[in-house]
């Protein structure tokens, strides 16, 4: 996909310095934005603030990224609205641990860091998709936890921890999210899951789900904290077509002509940044999406808790 073009300078901030807040921090200094970030710890970055107030008086940002951890998503919006803050706001997926309310705000845009929208995979089987008649979809994600985060022990993380947000659900919402922008949402749910592996988490670590959507009604997607190997793959099925896409892989397959797509693994989320700077919001989730996919987690949650289907 090709990244948009924008003018820097632009002041950018993110919120926290965790692993996912130091890849922005990075990507955004490449992309040539005066970048400061805002960490209660103390960090090894240029620009440091330890107060919210504090870095939008002296930065004077108009770029915010929120990427602390996801139980602090809801106050950190809630905060940013509150000291007036006008300018664009890309929160990490999802936007907050359960739905919630948005804070009255001033921003000139807000929107969900679902940065695989912009995989070259996953535009490429939106494309194929346009017109087709869509008869099944099967989906699965799945990574070791433990291989995550290289040199952090995955225990101390957030996404061992329910209370801090984590769980595959949350997690790896990503999948959810992009199955939902294809197919126009969600209209019920019927799901298993929970803790099933030896993990030393709090948090669930495989779920299956059943869905209908307004475009297809045979849906599934199984994700997990458990696969060695990773692997992220979509099986449609159309009307006149098989197609099996591998984000991993960077391949998409049409019964059995096969394209290859160059792939890294900051591409996303540097065509996603791009896009914000230039303005471009016709890709990024926008929060009311962002709210739907958190709606649907609390909906297969419900189902698998109480073994029924859940509708919207």
């Amino acid at each position: 996909m090709t990244s948009p073009t924008f003018a820097p300078p632009r002041r950018a901030l993110v919120m926290g310095f965790g692993s996912i807040g130091q890849r922005h921090a990075r990507l955004l200094v490449e992309l040539g934005c005066d970048t400061a970030v805002m960490s209660r710890r103390e960090v090894d970055f240029p620009r440091c603030f330890a107060t919210l107030d504090a870095a939008l008086a002296k930065h004077r940002p108009d770029y915010v990224v929120v990427a602390d951890d996801t139980d602090r998503h809801a106050a950190s919006l809630a905060a940013l609205a509150a000291l007036g803050f006008d300018g664009d706001v890309l929160v990490e997926k999802p936007i907050f641990k359960e739905p919630a309310d948005l804070p009255v705000h001033r921003f000139r845009a807000l929107r969900v860091a679902y940065n695989l929208r912009f995989h070259p995979v996953v535009a490429r089987l939106k494309a194929l998709l346009e017109g087709e008649q869509v008869l099944s979809v099967q989906g699965y994600v799945g990574q070791y936890l433990p291989d995550w985060r290289p040199g952090t022990d995955y225990r101390t993380c957030y996404s061992a921890s329910r209370e801090r947000g984590g769980g595959v659900l949350l997690d790896l919402s990503h999948d959810l999210d992009y199955l939902c922008w294809m197919l126009g949402g969600w209209s019920s749910v019927a799901a298993l899951g929970g803790h099933v592996s030896p993990l030393e988490i709090t948090s669930d670590d495989a779920f299956a789900l059943l869905m209908a959507t307004p475009a297809c009604r045979i849906v599934s997607l199984q994700l997990n904290y458990l696969d060695r190997v990773a692997r992220r793959q979509v099986v449609v099925n159309t009307a006149r077509h098989t197609i099996v896409a591998d984000l991993v892989a960077g391949r998409v397959s049409v019964d059995r002509q096969t394209q290859d797509f160059a792939t890294e693994r900051d591409g996303t989320y540097r065509a996603m940044h791009a896009a914000m700077l230039a303005g471009d919001l016709s890709v990024a989730c926008s929060a009311e999406d962002g709210l739907r996919t958190l709606e649907l987690i609390q909906g297969a949650q419900r189902a698998a808790a109480e073994q029924r289907w859940v509708s919207r």
